[in-house]
Parts: structure tokens; sequence; C-alpha cells
């Protein structure tokens, strides 16, 4: 007999039945939707990082456009600016990678995808990665815009024209490109991530330096039609400026910065009445007369060629090897007499500036010099008391220094600097060349100037050469003052210090061929027709014309600082 399932069995029975059919019906279905969906990309495609899953190439290309040709917004600090990719050649590849991806789906196996759709398990993603480019040339001419408009770079110091001060820069800032172009480049290519903010440096501001100090010597020279001749040395630091500084010149009045320098190499102090008045006369009243005798002193007896020759060994052997003095001030020297020297200066074929034959120097060896005797007098050292030890004293250096502040005479440097600044120096000109060459003591810094104007062929007019010099000499002292610039009239300043009225004279004196008696002695063995010549007359410093009258009172020189 057969026995009848159980109730239990028959409900297990069906309900693996229903479950079977149900089961069939969704695969069924997921079948169908599957089929539907082949439309569309699979859940597991990207293109370019974003994801395409169920979306149509179209869909999926406008996706791709919506991201990549968004604006990119850059920012420089709180500015910002809006890059449009077309701008710096952005070129997407849509229909190429959503091509790829159609191409790729495709070749995914029936089933596979069907079981990957169903589990939403990717056995086997689609990774389309992005394809474009751009111009760089673009994106970084974009950037040096956007720099040229938003950045501030740090400003340099600068001379305002209109008064000739100084002006201290400032700090600024400016965009590192070449650091801000990968930046830009990876938010070009990023779908979301669309924000630079460019790389911005602070900078310093520049100190005040030397190259804009000559850069605007020459800027005041450019007008000149002649040839300039500058040496500036900071005496703090030892940095120069040299314009055509090693040119030949005719020695002037300016030779007789060698003369003291000589002459006190061979006294002692304290000085005698009339030594002091030999100083005076010299430096003050620009004296030929007192600077032979002074002469004497260095020869050690009444001879001028003498003294001339052992101030031009002592000039070679401090390495000044185009500072010469071939004859004295004023003299007619015999035809027997040696007239001139070669130097490395004076032997250039195309000199320029026909300097005297038997009175030469630079412009740099003057300020080497005058360099040499502030070394001295300031630090009890330099060249003067290295090459010869025991001859000089700081207290003689500065001696000299002392004398040159007295030298209140032409419109050149002093004029350049405000009144009670000691200057030590000493000018001189003569038709075609004026010059100055002096230590300046300023609350800034003490300073060397030398300064020289020569015009070839031509009579050299003041009213030309004298503003440029002591523009050049207020330009300097500017730069070594900016903090406290001199932005006076020096005329109309000197006429309120002297109580006149008007403006001061600018025309020079005669050029240097005051009343002097020719040099005494010509300091070789004549010939043996001219061993008769009468012994020189001895002469004394008198007044300014040489006569013989009481001897004038000369000033004490004050201390420069």
């Amino acid at each position: 007999m057969t026995r009848k399932p159980s109730l239990g069995k028959r409900l297990r029975g069906l309900l693996l039945t229903v479950l079977l059919l149900g089961v069939t019906v969704f695969l069924l279905y997921r079948l169908f939707r599957y089929q539907q969906a082949r439309a569309t990309f699979p859940f597991d495609t990207t293109i370019a990082s974003l994801n395409v899953g169920g979306m149509t190439p179209e869909e999926a290309a406008d996706l791709l456009r919506d991201h990549y040709l968004e604006p990119v917004a850059i920012f420089h600090g709180d500015s910002r600016i809006e890059l449009d990719p077309a701008d710096v050649g952005f070129n997407l590849e849509v229909d190429t990678m959503v091509g790829q991806a159609q191409e790729a789906y495709k070749a995914r196996n029936y089933w596979l995808g069907f079981v990957t759709d169903l589990t939403k398990i990717s056995w086997k993603p689609i990774n389309i990665p992005l394809q474009a480019g751009f111009d760089p040339l673009l994106l970084e001419e974009m950037l040096v815009t956007i720099a040229g408009y938003l950045d501030e770079p740090a400003m340099g110091p600068q001379i305002l024209a209109s008064s000739g001060v100084f002006e201290q820069g400032h700090p600024g800032y400016v965009t590192n490109i070449e650091a801000s172009l990968p930046l830009v480049e990876a938010a070009l290519y990023h779908p979301t991530e669309r924000i630079v903010h460019l790389v911005v440096e602070d900078q310093e501001a520049p100190e005040l330096s030397f190259e804009l100090l000559e850069t605007v010597i020459r800027s005041k020279l450019a007008s000149f039609e002649g040839i300039a001749s500058i040496f500036i040395m900071d005496l703090q630091t030892g940095e120069e400026i040299r314009i055509n500084s090693d040119l030949a010149l005719s020695g002037l009045s300016i030779l007789k910065i060698a003369i003291f320098a000589e002459t006190y190499r061979h006294i002692d102090l304290p000085l005698t009445d009339f030594q002091q008045q030999l100083f005076y006369d010299t430096a003050v009243r620009s004296s030929n007369y007192a600077a032979n005798l002074l002469l004497h002193i260095v020869a050690g007896e009444d001879n001028t060629y003498t003294g001339v020759d052992i101030l031009t060994e002592s000039m070679w052997r401090l390495g000044l090897e185009n500072t010469f003095m071939a004859v004295p001030y004023d003299a007619n020297p015999p035809a027997y007499r040696r007239t001139t020297y070669n130097t490395p200066a004076n032997s250039r074929p195309d000199l320029p500036t026909a300097p005297d034959p038997t009175r030469q120097t630079t412009a740099e060896e003057m300020g080497a010099l005058l360099a040499m005797i502030y070394q001295c007098a300031k630090h009890g050292g330099g060249a003067l008391m290295a090459v010869y030890p025991g001859d000089y004293t700081p207290a003689e250096c500065q001696a000299i220094l002392d004398l040159m502040v007295l030298n209140e005479e032409g419109n050149l440097i002093r004029f350049g600097v405000p009144d009670g600044v000691p200057v030590s120096h000493k000018h001189g000109w003569i038709p075609d060349t004026h010059g100055d060459a002096g230590v300046v003591f300023t609350p800034g810094g003490d300073y060397v100037i030398v300064e020289y104007l020569h015009l070839p062929g031509q009579w050299l007019q003041s009213d030309i050469s004298f503003p440029i010099l002591r523009e050049i000499s207020r330009a300097v002292y500017n730069y070594f003052n900016f903090d406290e610039p001199y932005v006076g009239d020096p005329l109309a300043d000197e006429a309120g210090i002297t109580g006149e009225g008007g403006a001061i004279e600018e025309t020079p004196p005669e050029a240097e061929t005051e009343a002097t008696p020719p040099a005494d002695d010509t300091g070789t063995e004549p010939p043996a027709d001219e061993a008769s010549a009468p012994e020189p007359v001895a002469t004394t410093v008198a007044g300014t014309t040489g006569e013989g009258t009481d001897a004038m009172v000369t000033p004490v020189p004050t201390t420069t600082p």
C-alpha cells in the first residue's frame, strides 16, 4: 500500500518550486534589463576618472565636457581669475575616449557582463584614461599676464628727478611662474579639483647700491659733450665707482695734494709759522709760488727740480704709476731738463684728454692718494705708513685733511653738500679742464670724490662745468645721507652765508697762471757754460702777490671729524 507524502513534505516541495520559479523569473527579468542596458555603459566604467556607468555615450561625452571644460579658478593671493581651458589651447579627446569605452564594453563576454551586472561585482572594470592636451606656451603667457597685472615687485631705491633725493625701496611680491605652471596643469587635468593658488613669493626691498649711484652720475653727464673722469670711494666699505677714471689728465692744482703728502713725509709737527703759511697759501689760495717753496722742503734745499723728482719717485713707490710732476709750477725748464714721463695712462694711442705733458695724474690715483691719507689719519695704517714706516704719523695725515678743509674756493664738491659738512679738497682748472678732488665727512659716512670735466680743444665754460660737478657732488652726498638729503640751492645758500644778495660768480680765476716767480734751480748739473749762473735770490711768502710785505696771519685749521 502506497503511503501519501506528509503535508510537511508537500509544503516544502511547493516552496522549493515557488523559489525556483521566482529565481527563474528574477533572472529572466534581470537578463531582460541587462539586455536593455546594453545601450549604456556598465556600472564599472570610468572615463578620465569620471564614472559613466548607466550613461549613454552621448551622456558620458557631455559629462566629460562639463567637468574638463569648466574654467579653472586661479587665485593670486585674494584675487580670483577664471581660466577658460580653451584660452590655453586645451583639447579634450571626447570622441576618442568614449569610443574606446564602447569598444571595451563590446569586447566583454556577454554572460560575464551579465554576472557583473547581476552581482555588482566588477570582475574586469573598464577604465579609459584621460586623453587631452594644451599649449604650454599659451599657459605660460597667461600666467605671465596675470603676474604682470597683480604682482607688486619689490621697488629698488631710486632718485627723485625733481630734488635729487634718493628714496629707499620697498618690499613686494612676485609670482613664481615656474613653480605655478605644474599646479595649473594639474587642475586642467583634474575633473573636480579646479582651484589653483599660484606660488607668490615675497621680495625684500633691494638695498641702496653703488650701481644706482653710478647710473645717476652717468645721467648727469649725459648732456656734457666733453669727457668726464670720475672716481668715488666709500671709505667704510672700499666700494668704488670708476667712470673713465684711468684717463691721463693734467695735474692742475689738484696735484698739490701730492705735494702736501710728500712735504709731511720730510717734516715733523709742530709746523713753523713759515711752513704753516706755505701750506695755507698753497691749499687755500692755490699759490703756485708757495707750492714751489714746499718742494724746497721736499728737496732739502732750494731746488724745486730736485723736489719734483723726489715727489714723482715717491708717488711711484706708492703705486701711483701715472702720477708725476716733471716740471715745477710756472717753470721754464732748460733744454737739458726732462719735461715729461711715459706712463701707462698717457701711452694710450686713443688718449682723448691731451694732458699737460709736465704734470699728470688720473682721477683714480688722486682718489687712491686721498684714501691713503684718510686711512693714515683715521686708522693709523694704509699704504703711506706701510711704504714709508716712521715717516708719517696719524696726526700729520690728519693735519693734511684739516688743511684742505680750509679751502672754500670752487663751486664744485663743496657746493654739492650742506653748509657745515667738512670737505677736505683741492680744486683746479685750466681752460679745457675743470676738476676737484677731496674727502667729504658726512653723518652717513665718509667718502672720496674726484671729478674732472674736459672739453677737448675748446674753452670749457664754468656755467657748463660747475653745475654738473656740484650736482654729481650732491648726488654722492645724498646717496650716503638718504635719510637727510641735501635739497637746498647751493648758490643761494652760499649767498646767504656770505651776506651777498646775488648769485655767486661762477667764472674761474685765471687758469693757474698766477704771478709766481719761476722755479729756481734745475735740479740737474748745468752745462759748463752755465756753471757761472747766479744763485737764486731767497724769497719769502708774504702777501698774495709774493711781495715783501709782512706775512699775513694764517687761520688755524679746524679738525675734521
